[in-house]
């Protein structure tokens, strides 16, 4: 599922950056951002590409080789 960054102006006018939605296209990821930020103003949006972070997996041993460095 693609992911979306939002910069909005609120309704009292403060700005949010990066407001970081998933959504099926981008008119879905809109739709809950304005069920959080009623009446808010997009000033920005754009697409991330998600694909480079599910490509990096760790498997069990690297996660246990991680957790024995720390104790």
């Amino acid at each position: 599922m693609p992911k979306f960054d939002f910069s909005v102006t609120t309704r009292d006018g403060q700005k949010v950056d990066s407001v970081q939605i998933y959504g099926k296209d981008l008119q879905d990821a809109e739709r809950k951002l304005r069920q959080m930020y009623h009446n808010c103003q997009v000033t920005q949006c754009k697409a991330i590409n998600t694909e480079k972070e599910l490509s990096q997996s760790a498997d069990i041993e690297d996660v246990l080789s991680l957790i024995v460095r720390q104790n």
